[in-house]
C-alpha cells in the first residue's frame, strides 16, 4: 500500500521512525519534507546519512504574516500525484500544504489522516476563526494518529468517533540514547571536556519564558546554599530568552550554573549521562521529546503537568515528580526531594528506562502502520475496513 506522508521538516527524532516505518512489509513509503530544516527556531543538524525511506523537500518559503509564522510551498500537488499514494499522513494542520493535500485526497478518493499532537492546556491562543477552522479540517478526515493520551483527549473533545483515532506513541532513538549516555558515565573526561560539574540538574530544551526556564533559575535560587554548593545547574539550548537569564543567572551565590548552548544530537547524552536528573519546568508542551531522551538515559525526571507526555511517562513518586506549571515553590521542593536521596534517584531512573522501552520507533511505526491499514481503498473508491 503506497503511503504517502506529509511533515515539516527532516528532524532528526523522526528518521528513526520513518525508516521503521518503510520496512514495513504492508507499506511502501515515500515522504514528503516541506521544508529541510527551520533555521530561526532549530539548529539541528540534519542526518541525511541516516536516511533509509523514499523522501523529496518541496521548495519553500518561511516568512510572517500578520504576526504569525507561515510556511507556503509549491509542487505539492505534482509530488502527491507522480507518488500516487492509497493513504495520505499529515502531520498538523495549520500548513497551507495540509489544506492543499486533504483537499487533493478528497478529490481522488484516498483516506487521509491527520497526525495531531496537540493537547488541550496548549497556551496557543483559541481564536473562533481558528477554532472554525480547525473543525472544519478534522471532519474532512478519515482517520487520526495521536501521539499519547493527551493528544487522544484533545481530539476527543471535538467529539470524533474514537475508533477513527490511532495511537502511534511519540519516540527517540532510545537504544543511541542509552548506549550513549552509558559511554559517557564511564569516560571520567566527559565533564572536563563540556565543562560540567561534578553534579548538576539538566534541562534541554529552547530557551524561551514558555519552557519555564525562569521558574526553574528561581527554584534553584531557593534551594538552601549547601545544595547549591554541591549540585549545578546546566541549560543546553539556545534561544531569544538566553542572554536575560543569563543576567539573572549571574546573581546567584553560590551556585554553578552553566550555559552549554545548543546541543546537537550525538553530543546530547553525554549531557544526559552526568546529570543527576533532568527538569522540564514547561508552561506548554505539545509532547516534550527530550523526556523520552532522558529517560532512556536512566534519569528521574521533574516535569510540570502541562506537557504533553506527563500523563503517559511520568508517575508522580515512581519515576519523578510531576508539579503544576509556573509553582517555583513546588518545584523547589521536588528539587530537595531528589538532589539529596540517591537512593531515590537510582530507583526513579531505573524505572524511567523501563517505561520508555515501550516508546521506541519501531511502536511508533507500528501505530502509523496499524492507523493507515485500518482502511484500504475498494475497487470503486470506497473505503473498506482491513480484516
Amino acid at each position: 500500500m503506497k503511503l504517502a506522508l506529509i511533515t515539516e521538516i527532516i528532524a532528526p527524532y523522526r528518521v528513526p521512525v520513518f525508516n521503521a516505518l518503510a520496512r514495513h512489509p504492508g507499506l511502501d513509503l515515500h515522504v514528503i519534507f516541506l521544508a529541510e530544516n527551520d533555521a530561526r527556531r532549530r539548529q539541528w543538524r540534519i542526518y541525511k546519512e541516516e536516511i533509509e525511506f523514499s523522501h523529496e523537500v518541496l521548495p519553500s518559503y518561511r516568512g510572517s504574516m500578520g504576526g504569525r509564522d507561515i510556511l507556503l510551498n509549491w509542487g505539492l500537488g505534482s509530488a502527491l500525484s507522480n507518488c500516487d499514494p492509497a493513504a495520505i499522513v499529515c502531520g498538523g494542520y495549520n500548513y497551507a500544504a495540509s489544506w492543499i493535500s486533504q483537499t487533493w485526497a478528497r478529490r481522488k478518493g484516498v483516506p487521509f489522516f491527520a497526525w495531531v499532537e496537540s493537547n488541550r492546556r496548549d497556551l496557543r491562543t483559541h481564536s473562533r476563526w481558528r477554532e472554525l477552522l480547525k473543525k472544519k479540517f478534522l471532519n474532512g478526515c478519515s482517520g487520526f494518529l495521536v501521539a499519547g493520551q493527551s493528544s487522544f483527549d484533545y481530539l476527543n473533545s471535538y467529539h470524533l468517533p474514537r475508533e477513527k483515532i490511532f495511537t502511534a506513541p511519540n519516540a527517540v532513538d532510545s537504544d543511541l540514547f542509552a548506549s550513549c549516555a552509558n559511554a559517557a558515565r564511564e569516560n571520567n573526561d566527559v565533564r572536563r571536556r563540556l565543562r560540567l560539574p561534578e553534579r548538576f540538574f539538566l534541562f534541554v530544551g529552547r530557551m524561551v519564558r514558555d519552557k519555564g526556564i525562569f521558574d526553574l533559575l528561581e527554584a534553584y535560587r531557593l534551594l538552601p546554599a549547601d545544595i547549591r554548593r554541591g549540585v549545578g545547574l546546566v541549560f543546553a539550548g539556545d534561544g531569544p530568552d538566553r542572554a536575560q537569564l543569563e543576567r539573572a543567572a549571574e546573581l546567584i551565590h553560590p551556585g554553578n550554573i552553566v550555559f552549554s548552548g545548543f546541543v546537537q544530537r550525538d553530543d546530547l547524552p553525554a549531557y544526559y549521562g552526568s546529570a543527576d536528573l533532568f527538569i522540564l519546568p514547561t508552561h506548554s508542551d505539545a509532547w516534550g521529546l527530550v523526556v523520552n531522551e532522558a529517560m532512556a538515559c536512566g534519569l528521574p525526571i521533574i516535569c510540570t503537568a502541562a506537557a504533553g507526555c506527563v500523563e503517559d511517562l511520568v508517575t508522580d513518586h515512581w519515576n519523578g515528580r510531576i508539579v503544576a506549571p509556573y509553582d517555583v515553590h513546588q518545584l523547589t521542593a521536588a528539587l530537595v526531594e531528589l538532589a539529596t536521596n540517591i537512593a531515590l534517584r537510582s530507583v526513579m531512573g531505573t524505572r524511567s528506562r523501563e517505561r520508555i522501552a515501550a516508546y521506541s520507533p519501531q511502536t511508533c511505526a507500528d501505530g502509523i502502520a496499524a492507523a493507515v491499514l485500518s482502511l484500504r481503498p475498494s475497487p470503486a473508491g470506497r473505503m473498506l475496513h482491513a480484516c
